[in-house]
């Protein structure tokens, strides 16, 4: 499909059709990419230990603050790019795609450096113990070497979604994917490399970097129109660096404070647990892997959505907006209520995979948790859907609102509150009541929007 095709795409097919067919491969591709942490979650469980689940949770934290790079430059540079497409500015296409590869390789590099040299203060500050610092030290300083291919992948799989080739990003996360759920045995296990946790950290790395060459091949090819000029890459716009931070700066406060709740987390259980910290360390890392995997791909939907919003808006197509919007809508909140559904019946057999000694307070505790989280589900969706919205369009201080709202605003003061009161379980209903209050409020912004579109549309 070339570039006049893909806009016609964007522009002009029926926008049901088009919601799903751009959010399919971006479905996949959240999915795939969620596997990764979920594969290595198992593997370790089965090759090292259950406690060595929790030293993956702890080293988590690094990781999310370079995903949030990647997507805070990823998406900003898309919103310009999909911008700049929907009104055909080619100057302004290649502008947003030099700066963002500059940009990310230099502060994910930065990033890279710091945490090497002080990976051991940075686990004890993310709540490692003496009985899983050993295994985050040693998963950590591997993946560390793979966090600027990971960061850069998430870049360009942004910006092939902006430019309408959805399958691009959906198959640099299934190469991904398969490679690591190949590797992981083969470096973890005796029979093979034998080497344990860090031998989940050389399979992901392995694997993060083969994403990154396909999806950098697919997009420097002729039919792309994500065109990087290595002979000019160091002329720095700061002015579309500045863009870009801010259009994508709720997607890094919503990813990175996802990485401080963690820790928050980590330190508020280690307090607050009376008997085996490092257990419930563990249930914690479950669940975040697999409320990663299964709530992923609603994340996909939206995904999916942003380049149709980003377009449409810049060309000013607002009943398409307001169609695409309203449509996402009701998709999204029926698969989150489903998986709500799901966790309430399968919460046990979930987290027996993840116990090879059968711990019956492991499973027991760890599927009470992950139900009370659950709840809350159905409640994400405005949240998701209105600050990619907000982002696509340009908007960053509605989209910064919402991302804080949940991450920081609501969920710490409760969580020291409730844990407070009700102890160690407090922590599992702060991820439900931020949810419900979080959700309210971007429903609220979700009727203004609806409301502005409606007097744009018949203006």
């Amino acid at each position: 499909m070339n570039e006049t095709e893909r806009s016609r795409m964007l522009g002009h097919m029926d926008i049901k059709k088009l919601v799903i067919k751009l959010s399919i491969p971006a479905i996949a591709a959240m999915a795939f990419n969620a596997l990764y942490n979920l594969v290595d979650t198992f593997f370790v469980a089965r090759g090292a230990s259950q406690i060595a689940i929790g030293a993956l949770s702890i080293a988590y934290p690094i990781q999310m603050i370079v995903l949030a790079i990647g997507l805070m430059i990823g998406i900003g540079s898309s919103s310009i790019f999909s911008r700049a497409y929907g009104r055909e500015d080619k100057a302004a296409m290649r502008s947003a795609v030099n700066n963002a590869v500059i940009f990310n390789l230099v502060v994910s590099i930065i990033i890279s450096i710091i945490a090497y040299i002080f990976i051991d203060e940075l686990l004890v500050l993310f709540g490692a113990t003496a009985s899983n610092i050993g295994y985050a030290r040693d998963y950590l300083s591997v993946i560390i070497f793979a966090l600027v291919p990971f960061s850069m992948s998430i870049v360009f799989n942004n910006l092939t979604r902006a430019e309408g080739r959805p399958n691009v990003a959906m198959f640099s996360m299934i190469i991904g994917a398969v490679i690591n759920i190949i590797l992981d045995p083969i470096f973890i296990f005796d029979w093979g490399l034998g080497l344990g946790v860090s031998g989940a950290a050389w399979a992901t790395g392995i694997a993060k970097s083969a994403s990154f060459i396909y999806v950098f091949y697919m997009a420097m090819r002729p039919e792309s129109s994500l065109t990087l000029h290595l002979k000019t890459i160091y002329k720095v716009n700061f002015k579309v660096i500045y863009e870009m931070i801010i259009i994508g700066l709720p997607s890094f406060v919503r990813v990175s404070l996802g990485g401080v709740l963690i820790i928050i987390v980590n330190n508020l259980i280690n307090y607050y647990a009376t008997t085996d910290p490092a257990m419930y360390i563990s249930i914690y890392g479950v669940i975040n892997r697999l409320m990663r995997f299964t709530l992923m791909p609603g994340f996909g939907l939206v995904q999916g959505l942003v380049p149709i919003v980003g377009f449409n808006f810049g060309a000013m197509f607002y009943e398409r907006l307001k169609d695409a919007i309203v449509f996402t809508v009701k998709l999204l909140f029926g698969y989150f209520f489903f998986i709500f559904l799901m966790v309430l019946l399968f919460a046990e057999p979930l987290f027996g995979i993840f116990s090879p000694e059968e711990d019956a307070l492991f499973i027991a505790e760890g599927a009470r948790a992950f139900r009370i989280i659950a709840a809350g589900f159905a409640f994400i969706t405005f949240q998701v859907l209105m600050s990619s919205v907000y982002q696509a369009m340009g908007y960053p201080i509605r989209a910064f609102i919402i991302a804080l709202s949940r991450r920081f605003i609501l969920f710490i003061p409760f969580a020291f509150l409730l844990t407070h009161f009700m102890g160690i379980e407090g922590i599992w209903w702060t991820f439900f009541v931020a949810d419900i209050f979080a959700g309210t409020i971007a429903f609220i912004m979700f009727l203004g929007e609806m409301k502005k579109f409606n007097r744009l549309i018949t203006a």
